[in-house]
């Protein structure tokens, strides 16, 4: 098929939920992807944070070959080797004691929400807390528990009234936390850093206030790491670099190294509270998936690959604030941890930005908010990719 008969029949099938340039991606390799034309694209959005291996790796495929050659589903019903071999590995490498997997990020998220109000629940069956206190400028994903969890009202926009009792403050603002709990609040949720939301990460005093205010008023304290955990920040887990530990956490993205996965991760109290039946996932411990992520993270926890994550990552800001340092007038900040970094634009429209990097450059990144230019590179990214990537943006910033 040639490119245009795959976007006819794109458009002509398949809901129009996104709005995607006028190329159809075929293969990678590496840090690059290629469409059917031929033409080679430097990746620095690697499949939105899902890609952290790059694209054609080897142990990837021959793990998914093996395991697809073994079993491939048979349901939660039965016991199957790669999902407890994986729980361990995330339970002994974190605060966590157990592990509940599904499929995505949001799914992970719904768990979470469930299971802290399952928690409040079993503390108090008689008069259970039940409110949830949120943040403004969140991101935590498109089913109705994660969309009205998420502080931007753009997403609530048409599908209203969204689930009750949870409640908006502000990032970086533990007054405004404090503003909004009372006796009823069972939790409080928050990235560590806010990644849709415009690249914010979280202030330490703000997470240890909250830590400390979450135990003073026996409130679970529940992190989003979806995005910004599994060495992309430059540490195994964000809130490694807060000195604070959550009662639940999801992960996602790049655990299964591109195969679909979710996990919401607990302590032992919070899993005391679940019983059998309070929630499921079909496809939820899938043997594929699971049997890759067990590999892959051996590969994201290794502390020299981890170490490299880092010293890339304060590469890219280095350059990047080199870049505003020259284009003061275009540019106003840079913010990020590790290799999830956003170049704060003044005036000019990050969307627009983002598109003229791929037209000039066949480079491509994504965007996180009106204003931040997101780079988000597989976490295999050298400095020669990050030299050609921020190349592309000051030619398009000098314009």
């Amino acid at each position: 098929m040639t490119t245009q008969e795959v976007i006819d029949l794109e458009q002509k099938y398949i809901l129009q939920t996104y709005g995607r340039p006028n190329f159809v991606l075929e293969k990678g390799e590496g840090m690059h992807l290629f469409d059917t034309d031929g033409n080679k694209y430097l990746d620095f959005v690697s499949g939105l944070s899902v890609n952290a291996l790059g694209y054609g790796n080897k142990l990837i495929s021959d793990t998914a070959a093996a395991q697809t050659e073994q079993l491939i589903h048979v349901s939660n019903l039965y016991h199957t080797i790669p999902a407890p071999q994986l729980a361990q590995l995330l339970c002994e490498n974190s605060f966590a004691d157990r592990v509940f997997f599904c499929n995505s990020g949001t799914e992970s998220w719904e768990a979470a929400m469930k299971f802290a109000r399952k928690y409040a629940y079993k503390q108090n069956p008689d008069n259970p807390k039940s409110k949830l206190v949120a943040m403004n400028q969140s991101f935590h994903g498109r089913t109705y528990g994660s969309i009205s969890s998420t502080g931007q009202p753009k997403y609530h926009q048409g599908f209203g009234p969204m689930l009750p009792g949870i409640s908006f403050a502000d990032l970086n603002d533990l007054e405004s936390v404090e503003k909004l709990v009372d006796s009823e609040t069972a939790a409080v949720l928050v990235e560590p850093l806010q990644a849709e939301g415009g690249i914010h990460p979280s202030d330490v005093e703000f997470l240890q206030g909250l830590r400390s205010m979450c135990e003073e008023m026996g409130m679970l304290l529940v992190f989003d790491e979806i995005q910004c955990g599994l060495s992309r920040t430059g540490t195994l887990w964000c809130y490694e670099q807060y000195g604070v530990t959550p009662d639940i956490m999801t992960l996602a993205k790049p655990l299964a190294g591109g195969f679909p996965i979710g996990a919401t991760l607990m302590t032992q109290k919070v899993a005391d509270a679940v019983d059998p039946g309070d929630h499921a996932a079909t496809f939820g411990a899938h043997p594929v998936s699971c049997a890759i992520a067990v590999e892959v993270f051996k590969t994201l926890s290794d502390p020299a690959f981890i170490a490299q994550v880092k010293e890339n990552g304060e590469y890219l800001v280095s350059e990047l604030e080199k870049v505003q340092a020259k284009h003061s007038d275009k540019m106003k900040g840079v913010r990020g941890r590790g290799l999830i970094v956003g170049a704060v634009l003044r005036s000019d429209t990050a969307a627009d930005v983002m598109n003229a990097i791929r037209e000039s450059s066949n480079v491509i990144v994504c965007v996180a908010g009106p204003d931040v230019v997101r780079f988000l590179p597989p976490l295999v990214v050298e400095k020669s990719h990050i030299d050609e990537a921020v190349g592309a943006f000051e030619k398009v910033l000098a314009g």
